[in-house]
């Protein structure tokens, strides 16, 4: 099956991409949002291919996975077909809703031709999506591999663009939790802060720094479930995140600890970091849980039934 989508999320576009279809991502001169290509930081396998997008319409396209709103304009303007009508396709809501929670309705609500795939139940549940047919495809994560070491007294962050999403990712907890644990924040370097950061670095050489430190810092509010926390507990690693979202799903007891009150996440960092014999039991169970729940043959084959749906 040829399958359009953009490279929109990296973390779950790798997972995607190992399904053994013909993937084709689209690319524009300036290699812009609407046209990033392959990913240069994560490993994608050759059957992934880039085709600029005037090239398109010489493509036989089985389906399209739409992932933002305007996609869809995009589907139809290059390769004048209009999705869900002319060319089969589903849309993956990544997201949380932002606004009035509770009443934010889908911009798909009104549609009933293409399916809408919450990757959470959080998102199910908080999204207000109509009319429109919905199913849960969990995540499904590549195992990078039981590489924990602790050696490094430190708690590891994950935070991408951690200035513009401030409040959102939960950068502003950082300075208060820094009193309690020293932290490594990977994502983006900046100086002039209480903690340490470290610029993007390619997958496999983050996991490895990340690995070493004694545990692993989750502060994101309001995200429907950041994949690097998934990514860690498969590295086995014992987690401390904020109980909110799809999070109090993903972390068990005994793999760490969440909760809303930042005093409890302090002093859960401060007892990781004095206890590695703790932080090892703990980092077990997060990763026996994380193979368990969101293995990546399970992911690929909700998927491939899904697809295989939409096209027949």
């Amino acid at each position: 099956m040829r399958i359009l989508l953009w490279h929109v999320h990296g973390s779950w576009a790798t997972a995607f991409v190992q399904g053994g279809h013909d993937y084709l991502m689209p690319v524009v001169p300036d290699r812009g949002p609407d046209g990033r290509g392959r990913a240069l930081t994560y490993p994608w396998p050759p059957n992934v291919r880039e085709i600029f997008w005037d090239r398109l319409r010489e493509e036989e396209v089985d389906v399209v996975v739409l992932q933002r709103p305007h996609e869809a304009d995009l589907v139809e303007r290059w390769l004048g077909r209009r999705p869900g009508r002319d060319l089969p396709a589903v849309y993956v809501e990544h997201n949380t809703p932002t606004g009035a929670v509770p009443h934010t309705r889908h911009h798909l609500a009104d549609r009933t031709d293409i399916p809408l795939v919450h990757v959470t139940h959080f998102n199910d549940l908080f999204w207000d999506s109509g009319r429109a047919p919905t199913r849960v495809i969990e995540h499904g994560v590549p195992d990078p591999g039981y590489r924990y070491t602790g050696d490094i007294p430190h708690a590891g962050v994950v935070v991408n663009e951690p200035l513009r999403r401030h409040r959102v990712a939960g950068t502003d907890l950082l300075t208060t939790l820094a009193k309690s644990a020293p932290l490594d924040v990977f994502g983006m370097k900046v100086t002039g802060l209480p903690y340490q950061t470290f610029e993007d670095l390619p997958q496999r050489v983050m996991h490895a720094e990340l690995a070493r430190r004694r545990v692993y810092l989750h502060p994101y509010r309001w995200t429907s479930l950041g994949l690097s926390l998934i990514e860690a507990m498969l590295l086995g690693m014992p987690v401390v995140a904020l109980a909110s979202t799809e999070a109090v799903e993903a972390v068990p007891a005994g793999a760490g600890v969440i909760s809303t009150r930042v005093a409890t996440l302090a002093t859960a960092l401060e007892t990781f970091l004095a206890d590695p014999a703790r932080a090892v039991q703990a980092g077990k169970t997060a990763r026996t849980t994380a193979l368990t729940r969101y293995d990546l043959g399970r992911f690929l084959t909700n998927w491939n039934l899904l697809l295989h749906e939409v096209h027949a």
